[in-house]
Protein backbone atom coordinates (compact mmCIF):
# COMPACT_ATOMS: atom_id res chain seq x y z
CA UNK A 1 0.00 0.00 0.00
CA UNK A 2 1.71 3.17 -1.21
CA UNK A 3 -0.09 5.60 1.06
CA UNK A 4 0.69 3.43 4.08
CA UNK A 5 4.43 3.31 3.49
CA UNK A 6 4.81 6.77 5.05
CA UNK A 7 2.68 6.22 8.09
CA UNK A 8 5.53 6.59 10.57
CA UNK A 9 6.76 10.05 11.72
CA UNK A 10 7.78 11.36 15.26
CA UNK A 11 6.21 9.51 18.17
CA UNK A 12 3.94 10.98 20.77
CA UNK A 13 5.44 13.41 23.26
CA UNK A 14 8.02 11.92 25.60
CA UNK A 15 6.88 10.79 28.99
CA UNK A 16 8.52 12.13 32.12
CA UNK A 17 8.72 8.52 33.28
CA UNK A 18 11.70 6.36 32.30
CA UNK A 19 10.12 2.99 31.82
CA UNK A 20 13.46 1.19 31.75
CA UNK A 21 13.61 1.76 35.50
CA UNK A 22 10.38 -0.12 36.16
CA UNK A 23 10.34 -3.68 37.41
CA UNK A 24 7.47 -5.82 36.12
CA UNK A 25 6.22 -8.11 38.83
CA UNK A 26 3.72 -10.27 36.98
CA UNK A 27 5.07 -13.78 36.94
CA UNK A 28 3.07 -14.64 33.82
CA UNK A 29 3.88 -11.48 31.88
CA UNK A 30 6.65 -11.96 29.30
CA UNK A 31 7.22 -11.18 25.62
CA UNK A 32 5.05 -13.16 23.23
CA UNK A 33 5.61 -13.40 19.49
CA UNK A 34 2.32 -12.96 17.66
CA UNK A 35 2.25 -11.37 14.25
CA UNK A 36 1.74 -7.86 15.64
CA UNK A 37 4.93 -8.00 17.70
CA UNK A 38 7.19 -9.46 15.04
CA UNK A 39 8.62 -6.06 14.19
CA UNK A 40 8.92 -4.78 17.75
CA UNK A 41 12.67 -5.40 17.92
CA UNK A 42 13.07 -3.10 14.96
CA UNK A 43 10.82 -0.52 16.61
CA UNK A 44 13.00 -0.56 19.72
CA UNK A 45 16.12 0.02 17.66
CA UNK A 46 14.71 2.87 15.64
CA UNK A 47 13.35 6.13 16.97
CA UNK A 48 9.60 5.72 17.46
CA UNK A 49 7.60 8.12 15.36
CA UNK A 50 4.00 9.22 15.51
CA UNK A 51 1.75 7.41 13.10
CA UNK A 52 0.05 9.77 10.68
CA UNK A 53 -2.77 7.79 9.11
CA UNK A 54 -5.05 9.55 6.63
CA UNK A 55 -8.28 10.55 8.39
CA UNK A 56 -10.59 8.48 6.16
CA UNK A 57 -8.38 5.40 6.48
CA UNK A 58 -8.11 5.82 10.24
CA UNK A 59 -11.88 6.15 10.63
CA UNK A 60 -12.54 2.96 8.67
CA UNK A 61 -9.80 1.03 10.49
CA UNK A 62 -11.06 2.16 13.92
CA UNK A 63 -14.59 1.11 13.05
CA UNK A 64 -13.40 -2.35 11.99
CA UNK A 65 -11.31 -2.77 15.16
CA UNK A 66 -14.21 -1.57 17.35
CA UNK A 67 -16.58 -4.03 15.71
CA UNK A 68 -14.10 -6.87 16.21
CA UNK A 69 -13.36 -6.09 19.86
CA UNK A 70 -16.98 -5.48 20.85
CA UNK A 71 -19.04 -7.76 18.63
CA UNK A 72 -16.60 -10.62 18.07
CA UNK A 73 -14.53 -10.56 21.27
CA UNK A 74 -17.37 -9.35 23.55
CA UNK A 75 -15.42 -6.57 25.23
CA UNK A 76 -17.49 -3.79 26.80
CA UNK A 77 -18.33 -1.13 24.26
CA UNK A 78 -16.54 1.66 26.16
CA UNK A 79 -13.39 -0.45 26.42
CA UNK A 80 -13.48 -1.46 22.79
CA UNK A 81 -14.12 2.10 21.60
CA UNK A 82 -11.29 3.53 23.70
CA UNK A 83 -8.87 0.87 22.49
CA UNK A 84 -9.76 1.37 18.82
CA UNK A 85 -9.39 5.15 19.00
CA UNK A 86 -6.26 5.34 21.15
CA UNK A 87 -3.84 2.75 19.73
CA UNK A 88 -2.31 4.39 16.62
CA UNK A 89 0.86 2.26 16.59
CA UNK A 90 -1.05 -0.97 16.77
CA UNK A 91 -3.49 0.25 14.12
CA UNK A 92 -0.65 1.28 11.82
CA UNK A 93 0.98 -2.15 12.08
CA UNK A 94 -2.39 -3.77 11.47
CA UNK A 95 -2.96 -1.76 8.28
CA UNK A 96 0.35 -2.93 6.90
CA UNK A 97 -1.01 -6.47 6.97
CA UNK A 98 -3.86 -5.88 4.48
CA UNK A 99 -3.56 -5.40 0.73
CA UNK A 100 -6.87 -3.94 -0.42
CA UNK A 101 -6.63 -0.19 0.03
CA UNK A 102 -9.95 0.53 -1.63
CA UNK A 103 -12.14 -0.95 1.10
CA UNK A 104 -10.18 -0.69 4.35
CA UNK A 105 -13.02 -1.66 6.69
CA UNK A 106 -14.03 -4.76 4.77
CA UNK A 107 -10.43 -5.92 4.26
CA UNK A 108 -9.55 -5.39 7.91
CA UNK A 109 -12.72 -7.16 9.08
CA UNK A 110 -11.87 -10.18 6.91
CA UNK A 111 -8.27 -10.17 8.14
CA UNK A 112 -9.32 -10.09 11.82
CA UNK A 113 -11.73 -12.96 11.21
CA UNK A 114 -8.84 -15.31 10.44
CA UNK A 115 -6.00 -13.65 12.37
CA UNK A 116 -6.77 -13.15 16.06
CA UNK A 117 -4.80 -10.26 17.51
CA UNK A 118 -3.01 -9.90 20.83
CA UNK A 119 -5.59 -7.68 22.51
CA UNK A 120 -3.16 -6.66 25.25
CA UNK A 121 -1.20 -4.55 22.77
CA UNK A 122 -3.97 -2.08 21.82
CA UNK A 123 -5.16 -2.17 25.44
CA UNK A 124 -1.80 -1.12 26.91
CA UNK A 125 -1.31 1.49 24.21
CA UNK A 126 -4.79 2.93 24.80
CA UNK A 127 -4.04 3.50 28.51
CA UNK A 128 -0.94 5.54 27.69
CA UNK A 129 1.97 3.12 27.32
CA UNK A 130 4.32 3.14 24.35
CA UNK A 131 5.10 -0.16 22.58
CA UNK A 132 8.62 -0.24 24.03
CA UNK A 133 7.13 0.23 27.50
CA UNK A 134 4.46 -2.42 27.48
CA UNK A 135 6.50 -5.20 25.83
CA UNK A 136 7.79 -6.57 29.19
CA UNK A 137 4.21 -6.73 30.46
CA UNK A 138 2.71 -8.80 27.63
CA UNK A 139 1.52 -12.15 29.09
CA UNK A 140 3.24 -15.27 27.86
CA UNK A 141 0.25 -17.50 27.18
CA UNK A 142 -2.66 -15.06 26.72
CA UNK A 143 -3.83 -12.93 23.83
CA UNK A 144 -7.46 -12.26 24.83
CA UNK A 145 -8.19 -9.59 27.42
CA UNK A 146 -11.22 -11.39 28.85
CA UNK A 147 -8.93 -14.22 29.94
CA UNK A 148 -7.21 -11.89 32.41
CA UNK A 149 -10.22 -11.03 34.57
CA UNK A 150 -8.14 -9.46 37.38
CA UNK A 151 -6.57 -6.96 34.99
CA UNK A 152 -9.94 -5.94 33.55
CA UNK A 153 -11.74 -5.85 36.91
CA UNK A 154 -9.18 -3.54 38.52
CA UNK A 155 -9.02 -1.47 35.34
CA UNK A 156 -12.79 -0.95 35.47
CA UNK A 157 -12.65 -0.05 39.16
CA UNK A 158 -10.15 2.73 38.42
CA UNK A 159 -12.21 3.94 35.44
CA UNK A 160 -15.46 3.96 37.41
CA UNK A 161 -13.74 5.77 40.28
CA UNK A 162 -13.00 8.67 37.93
CA UNK A 163 -9.43 8.07 36.83
CA UNK A 164 -8.86 8.95 33.19
CA UNK A 165 -8.19 5.88 31.04
CA UNK A 166 -5.08 7.39 29.44
CA UNK A 167 -3.56 7.92 32.92
CA UNK A 168 -4.06 4.33 34.01
CA UNK A 169 -0.98 3.34 32.00
CA UNK A 170 1.15 5.43 34.37
CA UNK A 171 -0.40 3.61 37.34
CA UNK A 172 0.22 0.27 35.63
CA UNK A 173 3.88 1.10 34.92
CA UNK A 174 4.52 2.38 38.47
CA UNK A 175 2.43 -0.11 40.43
CA UNK A 176 1.57 -3.19 38.34
CA UNK A 177 0.69 -5.11 41.51
CA UNK A 178 -2.54 -3.11 41.67
CA UNK A 179 -3.88 -4.99 38.64
CA UNK A 180 -3.31 -8.37 40.31
CA UNK A 181 -5.63 -7.65 43.26
CA UNK A 182 -8.53 -9.99 43.97
CA UNK A 183 -12.06 -8.68 43.80
CA UNK A 184 -12.85 -5.98 46.35
CA UNK A 185 -9.28 -5.24 47.46
CA UNK A 186 -8.79 -2.16 45.29
CA UNK A 187 -12.25 -0.85 46.23
CA UNK A 188 -11.33 -1.02 49.92
CA UNK A 189 -8.04 0.77 49.36
CA UNK A 190 -9.72 3.62 47.51
CA UNK A 191 -12.49 3.84 50.10
CA UNK A 192 -9.95 4.04 52.94
CA UNK A 193 -8.89 7.52 51.76
CA UNK A 194 -12.38 8.81 52.45
CA UNK A 195 -12.05 7.69 56.06
CA UNK A 196 -9.43 10.38 56.74
CA UNK A 197 -11.46 13.12 55.11
CA UNK A 198 -10.01 13.12 51.58
CA UNK A 199 -12.63 13.58 48.86
CA UNK A 200 -12.81 11.48 45.70
CA UNK A 201 -11.49 14.21 43.39
CA UNK A 202 -8.36 14.58 45.51
CA UNK A 203 -7.89 10.81 45.78
CA UNK A 204 -7.86 10.64 41.98
CA UNK A 205 -5.13 13.28 41.85
CA UNK A 206 -3.11 11.61 44.61
CA UNK A 207 -3.28 8.17 43.04
CA UNK A 208 -2.32 9.54 39.61
CA UNK A 209 0.60 11.44 41.15
CA UNK A 210 1.77 8.57 43.37
CA UNK A 211 0.41 5.16 42.29
CA UNK A 212 2.46 3.49 45.04
CA UNK A 213 -0.24 4.61 47.48
CA UNK A 214 -2.30 1.65 46.23
CA UNK A 215 0.40 -0.94 47.01
CA UNK A 216 0.39 -2.98 50.23
CA UNK A 217 0.09 -0.84 53.37
CA UNK A 218 1.61 2.26 51.83
CA UNK A 219 -1.75 4.04 52.06
CA UNK A 220 -1.82 3.48 55.85
CA UNK A 221 1.67 4.97 56.19
CA UNK A 222 0.46 7.88 54.07
CA UNK A 223 -2.48 8.41 56.44
CA UNK A 224 -0.09 8.61 59.40
CA UNK A 225 2.03 11.22 57.62
CA UNK A 226 -1.12 13.04 56.57
CA UNK A 227 -2.38 13.21 60.16
CA UNK A 228 1.00 14.48 61.42
CA UNK A 229 1.14 17.16 58.73
CA UNK A 230 -2.49 18.08 59.36
CA UNK A 231 -1.51 19.04 62.93
CA UNK A 232 0.99 21.52 61.50
CA UNK A 233 -1.64 23.18 59.32
CA UNK A 234 -0.50 21.56 56.06
CA UNK A 235 -3.37 20.54 53.77
CA UNK A 236 -3.46 17.45 51.55
CA UNK A 237 -3.63 19.67 48.45
CA UNK A 238 -0.11 20.85 49.34
CA UNK A 239 1.05 17.23 49.76
CA UNK A 240 -0.37 16.41 46.35
CA UNK A 241 1.67 19.23 44.78
CA UNK A 242 4.90 17.78 46.17
CA UNK A 243 4.47 14.25 44.81
CA UNK A 244 5.09 14.87 41.07
CA UNK A 245 4.91 11.16 40.37
CA UNK A 246 7.97 10.37 42.47
CA UNK A 247 8.12 7.32 44.71
CA UNK A 248 7.74 8.29 48.37
CA UNK A 249 8.76 6.11 51.31
CA UNK A 250 6.03 7.24 53.69
CA UNK A 251 7.43 5.30 56.66
CA UNK A 252 10.76 7.09 56.24
CA UNK A 253 8.91 10.39 55.95
CA UNK A 254 7.07 9.69 59.21
CA UNK A 255 10.37 8.94 60.92
CA UNK A 256 11.76 12.33 59.83
CA UNK A 257 8.66 14.20 61.04
CA UNK A 258 8.93 12.51 64.44
CA UNK A 259 12.63 13.41 64.58
CA UNK A 260 11.90 17.08 63.84
CA UNK A 261 9.15 17.09 66.45
CA UNK A 262 11.61 15.58 68.91
CA UNK A 263 13.94 18.53 68.45
CA UNK A 264 11.32 20.74 70.07
CA UNK A 265 9.74 22.30 66.97
CA UNK A 266 6.15 23.32 67.62
CA UNK A 267 3.48 22.24 65.13
CA UNK A 268 3.32 25.80 63.82
CA UNK A 269 7.10 26.03 63.40
CA UNK A 270 7.27 22.65 61.69
CA UNK A 271 4.45 23.56 59.31
CA UNK A 272 6.13 26.83 58.39
CA UNK A 273 9.50 25.12 57.89
CA UNK A 274 8.30 22.37 55.56
CA UNK A 275 6.18 24.80 53.53
CA UNK A 276 9.20 27.05 53.05
CA UNK A 277 11.52 24.11 52.25
CA UNK A 278 9.29 21.24 50.93
CA UNK A 279 12.32 19.18 49.94
CA UNK A 280 13.13 18.84 53.61
CA UNK A 281 10.55 16.04 53.63
CA UNK A 282 10.02 15.03 50.02
CA UNK A 283 13.54 15.05 48.60
CA UNK A 284 14.35 11.32 48.48
CA UNK A 285 11.71 10.76 51.20
CA UNK A 286 13.75 12.73 53.74
CA UNK A 287 17.00 10.85 53.16
CA UNK A 288 18.66 14.04 51.93
CA UNK A 289 17.75 15.76 55.20
CA UNK A 290 19.03 12.86 57.29
CA UNK A 291 22.34 12.90 55.37
CA UNK A 292 22.63 16.62 56.12
CA UNK A 293 21.94 16.01 59.81
CA UNK A 294 24.61 13.32 59.83
CA UNK A 295 27.06 15.76 58.25
CA UNK A 296 26.36 18.34 60.96
CA UNK A 297 26.69 15.79 63.77
CA UNK A 298 30.04 14.71 62.37
CA UNK A 299 31.35 18.22 62.93
CA UNK A 300 30.24 18.48 66.53
CA UNK A 301 26.77 20.00 66.31
CA UNK A 302 24.71 18.41 69.08
CA UNK A 303 21.18 17.19 68.40
CA UNK A 304 19.62 19.76 70.79
CA UNK A 305 21.39 22.50 68.80
CA UNK A 306 19.67 21.42 65.60
CA UNK A 307 16.49 23.16 66.75
CA UNK A 308 18.07 26.58 66.27
CA UNK A 309 19.59 25.51 62.96
CA UNK A 310 16.26 24.46 61.46
CA UNK A 311 14.46 27.52 62.81
CA UNK A 312 16.88 29.69 60.80
CA UNK A 313 17.13 27.39 57.77
CA UNK A 314 17.43 29.37 54.50
CA UNK A 315 14.60 29.17 51.98
CA UNK A 316 16.48 27.23 49.30
CA UNK A 317 15.88 23.67 48.04
CA UNK A 318 17.36 21.10 50.42
CA UNK A 319 19.15 19.29 47.58
CA UNK A 320 20.79 22.57 46.54
CA UNK A 321 21.72 23.28 50.15
CA UNK A 322 23.34 19.86 50.60
CA UNK A 323 25.19 20.18 47.29
CA UNK A 324 26.50 23.62 48.28
CA UNK A 325 27.49 22.28 51.70
CA UNK A 326 29.56 19.48 50.19
CA UNK A 327 31.11 21.79 47.60
CA UNK A 328 31.94 24.28 50.34
CA UNK A 329 33.56 21.57 52.43
CA UNK A 330 35.64 20.49 49.43
CA UNK A 331 36.63 24.12 48.88
CA UNK A 332 37.99 24.36 52.42
CA UNK A 333 39.85 21.07 51.94
CA UNK A 334 41.37 22.38 48.70
CA UNK A 335 42.76 25.50 50.39
CA UNK A 336 44.26 23.16 53.00
CA UNK A 337 42.35 24.42 56.00
CA UNK A 338 42.92 22.16 59.04
CA UNK A 339 40.08 19.75 59.76
CA UNK A 340 39.49 21.16 63.26
CA UNK A 341 39.13 24.67 61.86
CA UNK A 342 36.64 23.43 59.27
CA UNK A 343 34.72 21.83 62.11
CA UNK A 344 34.71 25.10 64.04
CA UNK A 345 33.28 26.98 61.06
CA UNK A 346 30.57 24.39 60.37
CA UNK A 347 29.68 24.24 64.06
CA UNK A 348 29.54 28.03 64.50
CA UNK A 349 27.91 28.75 61.10
CA UNK A 350 25.93 25.57 60.24
CA UNK A 351 23.98 27.09 57.34
CA UNK A 352 26.75 29.24 55.87
CA UNK A 353 28.33 26.75 53.45
CA UNK A 354 24.94 25.50 52.27
CA UNK A 355 23.85 29.04 51.42
CA UNK A 356 26.89 29.81 49.24
CA UNK A 357 27.66 28.61 45.72
CA UNK A 358 31.42 29.10 45.91
CA UNK A 359 33.72 29.62 42.95
CA UNK A 360 36.55 27.20 42.30
CA UNK A 361 39.46 27.45 44.71
CA UNK A 362 42.10 27.74 41.97
CA UNK A 363 40.40 30.70 40.24
CA UNK A 364 39.74 32.45 43.56
CA UNK A 365 43.36 32.21 44.66
CA UNK A 366 44.35 33.85 41.38
CA UNK A 367 41.70 36.58 41.61
CA UNK A 368 42.42 37.33 45.26
CA UNK A 369 46.14 37.37 44.51
CA UNK A 370 46.87 35.36 47.62
CA UNK A 371 48.01 31.95 48.81
CA UNK A 372 46.10 29.18 50.54
CA UNK A 373 47.53 29.99 53.97
CA UNK A 374 46.43 33.62 53.93
CA UNK A 375 42.98 32.77 52.53
CA UNK A 376 42.53 30.21 55.33
CA UNK A 377 43.51 32.88 57.84
CA UNK A 378 41.00 35.38 56.42
CA UNK A 379 38.17 32.83 56.46
CA UNK A 380 39.02 31.68 60.02
CA UNK A 381 39.06 35.32 61.11
CA UNK A 382 35.68 36.00 59.52
CA UNK A 383 33.81 32.97 58.05
CA UNK A 384 31.15 35.31 56.63
CA UNK A 385 33.83 36.37 54.13
CA UNK A 386 32.84 33.25 52.17
CA UNK A 387 29.70 35.08 51.04
CA UNK A 388 31.97 37.37 49.02
CA UNK A 389 33.35 34.40 47.08
CA UNK A 390 30.11 33.12 45.55
CA UNK A 391 29.57 32.67 41.83
CA UNK A 392 28.33 35.82 40.14
CA UNK A 393 29.81 38.13 42.76
CA UNK A 394 32.61 40.53 41.93
CA UNK A 395 35.61 39.33 43.89
CA UNK A 396 38.13 41.95 44.90
CA UNK A 397 41.70 41.39 45.97
CA UNK A 398 42.34 40.88 49.64
CA UNK A 399 43.24 44.01 51.64
CA UNK A 400 46.86 45.07 51.45
CA UNK A 401 49.09 44.71 54.50
CA UNK A 402 48.23 48.22 55.83
CA UNK A 403 44.52 47.39 55.90
CA UNK A 404 45.22 44.12 57.64
CA UNK A 405 47.23 46.06 60.18
CA UNK A 406 44.29 48.42 60.71
CA UNK A 407 41.99 45.46 61.29
CA UNK A 408 44.45 44.12 63.83
CA UNK A 409 44.58 47.55 65.47
CA UNK A 410 40.79 47.50 65.97
CA UNK A 411 41.04 44.17 67.74
CA UNK A 412 44.03 45.43 69.70
CA UNK A 413 42.02 48.45 70.85
CA UNK A 414 39.29 46.13 72.08
CA UNK A 415 41.84 44.13 74.04
CA UNK A 416 43.42 47.28 75.48
CA UNK A 417 39.98 48.37 76.68
CA UNK A 418 39.73 45.02 78.47
CA UNK A 419 42.93 45.82 80.34
CA UNK A 420 45.52 43.88 78.40
CA UNK A 421 48.99 45.42 78.50
CA UNK A 422 50.16 46.67 75.12
CA UNK A 423 52.78 44.47 73.40
CA UNK A 424 52.60 41.98 76.27
CA UNK A 425 52.74 38.22 75.83
CA UNK A 426 49.12 38.10 77.08
CA UNK A 427 48.12 40.48 74.32
CA UNK A 428 49.83 38.39 71.63
CA UNK A 429 48.24 35.23 72.98
CA UNK A 430 44.79 36.83 73.04
CA UNK A 431 45.13 38.11 69.46
CA UNK A 432 45.71 34.53 68.33
CA UNK A 433 42.92 33.07 70.45
CA UNK A 434 40.19 35.64 69.77
CA UNK A 435 38.29 34.92 66.51
CA UNK A 436 36.12 37.50 64.81
CA UNK A 437 36.15 41.20 64.08
CA UNK A 438 36.59 43.79 66.79
CA UNK A 439 32.91 44.74 66.43
CA UNK A 440 31.80 41.11 66.91
CA UNK A 441 34.02 40.69 69.96
CA UNK A 442 32.60 43.86 71.45
CA UNK A 443 29.06 42.61 70.85
CA UNK A 444 29.78 39.33 72.64
CA UNK A 445 31.46 41.20 75.48
CA UNK A 446 28.44 43.49 75.84
CA UNK A 447 26.22 40.38 75.92
CA UNK A 448 27.95 39.23 79.12
CA UNK A 449 27.82 42.69 80.67
CA UNK A 450 24.14 43.15 79.79
CA UNK A 451 23.38 39.86 81.52
CA UNK A 452 24.34 41.57 84.76
CA UNK A 453 28.06 40.86 85.16
CA UNK A 454 30.48 43.59 86.20
CA UNK A 455 32.45 44.99 83.25
CA UNK A 456 35.77 44.81 85.12
CA UNK A 457 35.09 41.25 86.22
CA UNK A 458 34.25 40.18 82.64
CA UNK A 459 37.48 41.78 81.42
CA UNK A 460 39.53 39.92 84.03
CA UNK A 461 37.82 36.62 83.20
CA UNK A 462 38.51 37.01 79.48
CA UNK A 463 42.20 37.43 80.20
CA UNK A 464 42.15 33.89 81.58
CA UNK A 465 39.50 32.38 79.28
CA UNK A 466 39.63 34.39 76.01
CA UNK A 467 38.02 31.51 74.07
CA UNK A 468 34.68 32.39 75.70
CA UNK A 469 34.26 35.21 73.16
CA UNK A 470 34.73 32.82 70.24
CA UNK A 471 31.11 31.76 70.66
CA UNK A 472 28.24 33.48 68.93
CA UNK A 473 26.16 35.91 70.94
CA UNK A 474 23.11 33.62 70.68
CA UNK A 475 25.07 30.70 72.14
CA UNK A 476 26.26 32.77 75.10
CA UNK A 477 22.74 34.02 75.77
CA UNK A 478 21.36 30.45 75.66
CA UNK A 479 23.95 29.20 78.17
CA UNK A 480 23.29 32.08 80.59
CA UNK A 481 19.53 31.50 80.29
CA UNK A 482 20.04 27.79 81.00
CA UNK A 483 22.11 28.59 84.08
CA UNK A 484 19.53 30.98 85.53
CA UNK A 485 16.21 29.42 84.49
CA UNK A 486 16.92 25.69 84.13
CA UNK A 487 19.56 25.09 86.77
CA UNK A 488 18.18 27.79 89.07
CA UNK A 489 21.64 29.09 89.93
CA UNK A 490 22.52 32.75 90.50
CA UNK A 491 24.47 34.83 88.00
CA UNK A 492 27.29 35.02 90.54
CA UNK A 493 28.08 31.40 89.57
CA UNK A 494 29.87 32.82 86.55
CA UNK A 495 32.16 34.79 88.85
CA UNK A 496 33.45 31.67 90.63
CA UNK A 497 33.13 29.40 87.61
CA UNK A 498 33.44 31.44 84.37
CA UNK A 499 34.56 28.44 82.32
CA UNK A 500 30.98 27.16 82.59
CA UNK A 501 30.45 29.07 79.35
CA UNK A 502 32.92 26.78 77.59
CA UNK A 503 30.79 23.65 78.11
CA UNK A 504 27.81 22.64 75.97
CA UNK A 505 24.28 22.65 77.37
CA UNK A 506 23.77 18.88 76.74
CA UNK A 507 26.94 18.04 78.72
CA UNK A 508 25.82 20.23 81.61
CA UNK A 509 22.30 18.76 81.54
CA UNK A 510 23.60 15.18 81.66
CA UNK A 511 26.03 15.78 84.52
CA UNK A 512 23.57 17.79 86.66
CA UNK A 513 20.72 15.31 86.07
CA UNK A 514 22.94 12.41 87.16
CA UNK A 515 24.16 14.34 90.19
CA UNK A 516 20.59 15.21 91.25
CA UNK A 517 19.59 11.53 91.05
CA UNK A 518 22.59 10.46 93.13
CA UNK A 519 21.82 13.24 95.61
CA UNK A 520 18.25 11.96 95.98
CA UNK A 521 19.71 8.51 96.65
CA UNK A 522 21.92 10.01 99.36
CA UNK A 523 25.09 8.79 97.62
CA UNK A 524 26.89 12.08 96.99
CA UNK A 525 27.78 15.24 98.87
CA UNK A 526 24.75 17.54 98.38
CA UNK A 527 26.95 20.66 98.50
CA UNK A 528 29.14 19.98 95.45
CA UNK A 529 29.74 23.03 93.26
CA UNK A 530 28.78 23.20 89.59
CA UNK A 531 32.45 23.30 88.59
CA UNK A 532 33.11 20.01 90.39
CA UNK A 533 30.19 18.38 88.58
CA UNK A 534 30.87 19.39 84.98
CA UNK A 535 34.54 20.34 84.73
CA UNK A 536 36.06 16.90 85.31
CA UNK A 537 36.50 14.37 82.51
CA UNK A 538 33.76 11.85 81.81
CA UNK A 539 36.06 9.01 82.83
CA UNK A 540 36.68 10.60 86.24
CA UNK A 541 32.99 11.47 86.69
CA UNK A 542 31.99 7.88 85.95
CA UNK A 543 34.61 6.47 88.30
CA UNK A 544 33.87 8.88 91.16
CA UNK A 545 30.10 9.21 91.06
CA UNK A 546 28.36 6.86 88.62
CA UNK A 547 30.00 3.45 88.98
CA UNK A 548 29.91 3.21 92.82
CA UNK A 549 26.10 3.05 92.75
CA UNK A 550 24.62 -0.36 91.69
CA UNK A 551 22.13 1.30 89.34
CA UNK A 552 24.35 4.23 88.47
CA UNK A 553 25.44 3.03 85.04
CA UNK A 554 21.87 2.11 84.04
CA UNK A 555 20.53 5.53 85.02
CA UNK A 556 23.47 7.23 83.29
CA UNK A 557 22.77 5.41 80.03
CA UNK A 558 19.03 6.21 80.24
CA UNK A 559 19.78 9.90 80.78
CA UNK A 560 22.28 9.86 77.94
CA UNK A 561 19.75 8.36 75.54
CA UNK A 562 17.20 10.96 76.59
CA UNK A 563 19.54 13.93 76.18
CA UNK A 564 21.39 12.54 73.13
CA UNK A 565 18.57 10.64 71.31
CA UNK A 566 20.81 9.31 68.56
Amino acid sequence: MKHLQKLTTPLILKWGYAFNNSRPTFGSFQKVRFYATAKKSKLKQEKEEECHIPRAVKKEAQAALLDYLHSTRSLQFMDAEHMSKNSPFFLSNLLRRIDNENDIRRSLTRFLRYHPINEFEPFFESIGLKPCQYLPFLPRDLIFLNDDYRLLDNYHILCNYGISRNKIGWIFAEAPEVFRYDSGVLDLKLASFHGVGIDQCTVVKLVCASPHLLIGNVHKEFFQVFEELKKTGVEYSWIEEQLNGNFVDWSHLLELICFLNGLGLTDQQLGKLICQVPGLLFDCSGRTTFSLIGFWLKFGIQIPELLGVFLHFPQIPISTFVFNMRQGYQFLIQIEMPFLEIGNIIHSYPTLLGSCVLKKATSLLTTLNTGKKRLCSVIKENPEFLRNLVRGAKVERLPIAEEELRSKMMKTKFLLDLGFAENSSEMEKALKLFRGKGVELQERFDCLVNAGLNRKHVASVLKIYPQILNQRKEVLEAKIDFLLNKLGLPLSTLISFPSYLNYTIPRTTLRVSMYNWLKDQGKVDPTLSLSTIIACSEKLFMKTYVNPHPKGLEVWQDLKREIYPD
